[in-house]
C-alpha cells in the first residue's frame, strides 16, 4: 500500500511539473515579454547563431525587435553562439536604478538532440572569401527553458545619460531571453549561400596573421588618409576601447558569449568613466586574424555611438546601431583590399567588381535586406 503511495505522489508530482510549463509562441512572448517572466515555457522556432545573434527567430510577429535571446545555463560549454557580443552592465558608480532581480536556476538536459542542436548551429561555412560570422545551418527545434521578460531596453534620462539598462543579449536589445531547459524535434537547415558562391569561386582568403587587431583597425584609418571621413569613422570605432591604462570601462574577451550570466545584472566591481561598462566578447574560433579586427570594429563603432550619439533621438536604436557598424566594417573591408565581404545568410555587402554606382547602393539594399530577413529587425 506504501509502495503505491509513494508512486501514486511521484506521478501527481511529475504531472504538476509538467502543467507549470506553459505552451506559447514566440510572437505572442514579445508582445509582452514581462509576462511570462519567470515562467517555464515551451516554444517552436528557428534558431540561428549569426555575427551577434544566438536567437529564436519569430517571423512575422511585427515587433521592431521579432526575436528572443538564447543563452545556455551558466557552466555549459558547448560551442553554438553569437561570433561576437557586446553587453552593458552598470558599473560600480553607476546612478541609475539597479532593480535586484531573482532567477530561478536551470539545468539543461545535455541529451543526444541538444548535443546535434548544438553541433549544426556551431558549423561554419565554408565558402570561398570572407564571411565575417557565417554559419552553415540554422535549426528549427522545440525548445524548452526558462523565460525572462524585461520592460524596456536602455534608456536614457533627459540629459543624455543612461539611467537604466535592462533587456538581453548583444547590446542588450532584446526584451526576451529564454534560458535553454532542454531542446527536442531538431532539424537543421542548412542556409543557402548559391548565390554568392559563384562570384566568390576561387577566392583565395586573406592569409595574413594579426597579432594585435586593435592596432590593426588604427592603421586601416589611417589608410583613408588624413581628413577623410571614412578613416575618422574607423578611427572612432577604434578609439572606443581606449588603451591599456585608460580603465574607460570597456573590457575585451575571447571565447563563447552563449550563456547566461548572473553577474550581468548587477552592479560591477569597478568604476566606468559615464556608470556603464561594455563587456565585448569574441568567439576566436570563428573570428580569427583580419576578420577579428573587423569584428572589433563593428561592436567598437557601436559602443562609441552609445556613449557618444550623433543623433541622441536614436542613440539606443538596435537597427541604427546595427546599420553604422556595418558600414564601418565594410570600410574595413575595403582598406583591407578583401574582394568581397558577406554577412550571415549569404548577404553580399561589398564587391570590388561593382561599378562605382552600385557599390553604395547595392551595400546599401543588402544590409537592409540582412537586418530585415536575418536579425529580424525593423526600422
Amino acid at each position: 500500500m506504501k509502495r503505491l503511495l509513494v508512486i501514486g505522489l511521484v506521478c501527481a508530482f511529475s504531472c504538476c511539473l509538467h502543467a507549470q510549463v506553459v505552451d506559447t509562441t514566440v510572437c505572442d512572448i514579445l508582445k509582452n515579454p514581462q509576462s511570462f517572466n519567470g515562467k517555464i515555457v515551451r516554444v517552436k522556432g528557428t534558431v540561428t547563431a549569426g555575427l551577434s545573434q544566438f536567437v529564436i527567430k519569430g517571423t512575422g510577429c511585427g515587433q521592431h525587435v521579432s526575436d528572443i535571446w538564447l543563452s545556455y545555463p551558466e557552466g555549459t560549454k558547448a560551442k553554438a553562439g553569437p561570433a561576437l557580443m557586446v553587453q552593458m552592465q552598470p558599473a560600480r558608480n553607476f546612478a541609475g536604478t539597479v532593480a535586484p532581480v531573482e532567477r530561478t536556476p536551470v539545468t539543461l538536459d545535455k541529451s543526444k538532440d541538444f548535443k546535434q542542436f548544438d553541433s549544426a548551429l556551431a558549423a561554419p561555412y565554408k565558402g570561398n572569401g570572407m564571411c565575417i560570422g557565417c554559419g552553415r545551418n540554422n535549426v528549427s527545434a522545440t525548445l524548452v527553458g526558462r523565460l525572462d521578460g524585461a520592460d524596456v531596453a536602455l534608456h536614457h534620462d533627459a540629459s543624455g545619460k543612461i539611467a537604466l539598462i535592462s533587456g538581453f543579449g548583444h547590446l542588450n536589445a532584446y526584451p526576451a531571453r529564454l534560458v535553454l531547459q532542454s531542446v527536442s524535434d531538431v532539424t537543421p537547415q542548412e542556409i543557402d549561400y548559391s548565390k554568392i558562391a559563384p562570384i566568390t569561386k576561387g577566392e583565395i582568403p586573406l592569409d595574413a596573421q594579426v597579432s594585435d587587431p586593435l592596432a590593426t583597425i588604427h592603421l586601416v584609418a589611417k589608410a583613408f588618409g588624413p581628413g577623410n571621413a571614412a578613416g575618422e569613422d574607423v578611427e572612432r570605432a577604434a578609439n572606443a576601447f581606449g588603451t591599456k591604462v585608460d580603465n574607460n570601462g570597456v573590457v575585451i574577451g575571447f571565447g563563447g558569449a552563449n550563456e547566461a550570466s548572473s553577474k550581468s545584472e548587477v552592479k560591477g566591481d569597478v568604476d566606468s568613466p559615464d556608470g556603464v561598462l561594455f563587456s565585448c566578447i569574441f568567439d576566436k574560433n570563428r573570428l580569427k586574424d583580419t576578420t577579428l579586427a573587423i569584428a572589433i570594429a563593428y561592436a567598437g563603432s557601436q559602443i562609441a555611438d552609445i556613449r557618444a550619439p550623433k543623433s541622441a533621438a536614436k542613440s539606443t536604436d538596435i537597427y541604427d546601431l546595427e546599420s553604422h557598424a556595418g558600414q564601418t566594417a565594410i570600410l574595413c573591408g575595403i582598406a583591407n583590399r578583401l574582394k568581397t565581404f558577406t554577412l550571415p545568410g549569404g548577404y553580399m555587402v561589398w564587391n570590388e567588381a561593382w561599378t562605382a554606382e552600385e557599390r553604395t547602393s547595392n551595400a546599401d539594399k543588402a544590409f537592409r535586406s540582412y537586418l530585415s530577413q536575418e536579425e529580424l529587425l525593423t526600422p
